[in-house]
């Protein structure tokens, strides 16, 4: 389960610097592609840290 939310961190990551720069979205599609790439980043980030061993 972890390398796939590390994938998920690593690809939304990589998607939301290709929304911020090079990709030519503007108005309403921007602002949905930046959330649903912050949906992504934020779930998997969660998921990992639940997921992390108690020491």
């Amino acid at each position: 389960m972890k390398p796939v939310l590390w994938l998920l961190l690593f690809v939304s990551t990589v998607a939301a610097v290709y929304v911020s720069t090079f990709a030519h979205y503007t108005g309403t599609m921007r602002v949905l592609a930046g959330v649903g790439t912050g949906v992504v980043f934020v779930g998997s980030a969660l998921g990992l840290w639940l997921t992390s061993g108690k020491k």
